[in-house]
């Protein structure tokens, strides 16, 4: 593929990234509810299969399959701690839901390209 080419793919890549975190803190902060709403699930998984797409390469992958799959653990425990604290009340944890459905499709189609590249070394 051709340099100029590389460059449009990664910047939509990164773009997608910031734009699929700023659409999960706002539904996150609007929309504070146990249930996201189907819109927001689309456009989050979306979003989150174009970054693991775009922006993962193969010297990236094991980075991001251990970040994301220690987020997606943490952020479990993370949302129980800070659902306690009144302030934040429901917010903070369905911020961190949101990122969550952000995060799994990228993790998810990521580690099938891993998958994939082990089975093909032998």
């Amino acid at each position: 593929m051709p340099r100029k080419q590389e460059d449009s793919w990664s910047k939509i890549g990164a773009w997608s990234f910031i734009v699929g975190l700023a659409i999960a803190v706002v539904a996150g902060i609007f929309y504070p509810t146990a249930t996201p709403m189907a819109g927001n699930v689309f456009v989050l998984g979306i979003l989150g299969i174009l970054v693991g797409i775009l922006n993962i390469g193969d010297k990236e992958i094991m980075m991001f399959l251990l970040g994301a799959l220690t987020f997606l653990v943490a952020s479990s425990s993370l949302s129980v701690v800070f659902s306690i604290i009144p302030a934040l009340g429901p917010v903070l944890p369905s911020i961190l839901n949101n990122i969550v459905l952000f995060v799994g499709p990228g993790a998810a189609v990521v580690a099938l390209k891993a998958l994939y590249d082990v089975s093909q070394k032998g």
